[in-house]
């Protein structure tokens, strides 16, 4: 984990990529383990609850403390997404001797966490407890066995962490650009590393490292120049910099020449690395980094008959929907024919392509009043969303992504990133926008925003837990961005127009089929043609969503059934709560609460919180 990478929770293809500028390099999805495998967080009592200053928790909160002081200092980029700033003058070189220090760190740190009994912890200490262990638990994993700093190029890249000191005003600017001069340093020996490090690339992540990594040469030879030039640095300084400039940008384009050259061999080669890591690996990189009782093949199976489900559920929709749109029309014996001639041609209702991020950044403040005026959830107007264009270092992967600050400086913006659609052509941009037409936009502005990720974000830095808060569970970020989609037509939003219950269901398609998909592909070795079909015909989706599904699908491996899982597990959760407080349920408090564990796995904050709230709610 020596990459300079922001913390990336990254969501669905018009996708998101939650940075402590979360979530997710490798370290986001707080990687938690299946709870079949590992020990569930013991079922406390309040007198035990009551006993926070005994020996044990003394103990437990002296090594968290020591231990996140460590990582910090191991992994000063990842400290700067969290807003710690201490080290931001760092940039550690990702070579073999940094990589065996990392691994001897983790083991050192586990051997000394599991000489505490979890049993003899309260309840926060405890759920603290086993989010370490399987964090420390995933990385010796990764360095060992999933070693994917070997195979993923876009794995190194610099600029995240350059692009949070840039534009972050976590002290004066000119001191920010100091900062930035003398970690430009290193540039040339990390980019040297990173080719050192890549004996076997695949082919998808050589040219997405590619197209990122112009990105970064951009920001470095426009922004950062731009920034320098316009500063009251002294010459001295504005000379370094020039140096500095001249020595970097020549270290990033040998790097992306070096890649362009690997992929042309790859493309040749019979016997290049599969973007596919298998089954034994696939089953191991879930376990880590989603936090539930399934697992990989049960999820799998779940998901295929909760595809069926929804599919019954847009049927009746549709069939009342017909004679509205096609009444002179005979119905499609063929019933997913028939609902997807409805969202074809409803989905001709979209906004100009001109329009699509001026779009978005016009609807939040409506989201914002609905989840007031109903009471829905505890909304903090202290802590800013900025709508922007995405940064051009961070395309390729999502079409919408956001940047949230980490706890240690809480109150700066977070940025919903939206990519203008300014590479496509027209027929592209048509295909983008009909899948993110009139009502889908309104539900991705939902997930992304309000009351979805930004709103669960501003929550998370509030935890008391920094634990939960750094290392956060990627499958309750995406699970409670889905979750509040449902919640909010539930509440009325929209006025159960039946067109928005239909794109919604469309949509919660997706987030099943993701789930269906990263299997199918990573372990099924599903092939392109039908993964294609799969989406178009059995999610509806557009040929243009699918396509950047298929990209994604081939870049990533796990956290596409991160959304499924997560969202599954809280709706359950608030059932079983209902059921057992009756007519004394409340929304509000169920939501607050529940936010209030910061972004922790999903079956810790059921221990946590099912007991506490059942009896606060009689």
């Amino acid at each position: 984990m020596t990459f300079d990478t922001p913390l990336k929770i990254k969501l669905k293809t018009l996708t998101i990529t939650v940075a402590f500028s979360v979530a997710v390099g490798a370290l986001t999805a707080c990687q938690a383990s299946n709870l079949k495998t590992q020990a569930p967080v013991k079922a406390h009592t309040a007198n035990t609850q009551a006993q926070t200053d005994s020996i044990a928790d003394k103990a437990f909160s002296k090594f968290s403390a020591s231990f996140i002081d460590q990582f910090w200092q191991l992994y000063p980029g990842h400290a700067v997404y969290a807003g710690f700033y201490q080290y931001d003058n760092l940039l550690p070189i990702p070579d073999i001797k940094t990589q065996k220090k990392e691994l001897a760190f983790h083991q050192k740190q586990l051997a000394l966490l599991t000489t505490i009994n979890p049993d003899t912890l309260n309840a926060k200490n405890a759920s603290d407890f086993y989010i370490l262990k399987n964090q420390l638990e995933s990385e010796i994993w990764s360095a060992t066995e999933l070693k994917n700093g070997q195979w993923d190029p876009s794995q190194y890249n610099v600029a995240g962490v350059f692009g949070v000191i840039l534009n972050t005003p976590y002290k004066p600017l000119d001191e920010r650009l100091k900062t930035i001069i003398e970690r430009m340093n290193h540039i040339p020996a990390y980019y040297q590393a990173a080719q050192n490090n890549l004996t076997n690339p695949t082919l998808t992540h050589t040219l997405l490292a590619v197209q990122q990594s112009k990105g970064t040469l951009a920001l470095f030879e426009n922004s950062i120049a731009s920034k320098i030039a316009k500063s009251t640095l002294p010459k001295k300084d504005k000379q370094l910099f020039t140096q500095r400039l001249n020595t970097s940008s020549t270290a990033i384009k040998h790097y992306i020449n070096w890649l362009d050259q690997k992929a042309i061999a790859l493309e040749k080669s019979t016997t290049a690395k599969d973007f596919r890591i298998g089954k034994d690996l696939y089953e191991k990189k879930f376990k880590y980094d989603i936090f539930s009782s399934y697992t990989a093949k049960e999820l799998f199976t779940k998901a295929l008959s909760e595809k069926e489900r929804v599919h019954q559920e847009m049927i009746k929709i549709a069939d009342t929907l017909w004679p509205k749109y096609f009444k002179d029309t005979k119905k499609p014996a063929n019933k997913l024919t028939m609902v997807k001639a409805i969202i074809d041609h409803i989905s001709v209702k979209h906004v100009k392509r001109d329009e699509f991020v001026n779009s978005i950044r016009r609807q939040i403040p409506e989201l914002e009043a609905f989840v007031l005026q109903h009471d829905l959830i505890t909304m903090d107007k202290d802590k800013p969303l900025v709508v922007r264009e995405t940064p051009e270092y961070q395309r390729g992967f999502a079409g919408a992504s956001i940047n949230a600050p980490g706890p240690y400086d809480a109150a700066a913006n977070t940025y919903y990133n939206v990519t203008p659609l300014d590479n496509f052509n027209d027929d592209e941009a048509e295909s983008y926008l009909r899948e993110y037409n009139h009502w889908l936009l309104q539900i991705l502005n939902i997930h992304e925003a309000v009351p979805g990720h930004y709103t669960q974000l501003v929550h998370s830095n509030k935890s008391k837990s920094l634990i939960k808060s750094i290392f956060g569970n990627g499958a309750m970020v995406e699970g409670w961005a889905v979750y509040t989609e449902r919640m909010m037509l539930e509440e009325g939003y929209g006025d159960n127009e039946p067109e928005l219950w239909l794109m919604y269901y469309k949509w919660n398609l997706r987030v099943i089929m993701n789930s269906i998909l990263d299997y199918s592909i990573q372990v099924n070795g599903l092939t392109e043609d039908k993964a294609l079909d799969m989406m178009v015909n059995q999610a509806f989706q557009e040929p243009a969503e699918a396509q950047g599904k298929w990209r994604r699908a081939t870049l990533s491996q796990v956290q596409l059934t991160s959304y499924f899982t997560g969202y599954s597990e809280i709706y359950q959760l608030r059932e079983e709560l209902k059921k057992a407080t009756g007519d004394k349920f409340n929304l509000k408090d169920f939501h607050d609460q529940f936010l209030s564990f910061g972004s922790a796995p999903v079956p810790i904050i059921k221990k946590l919180m099912f007991d506490d709230y059942v009896n606060s709610h009689k």
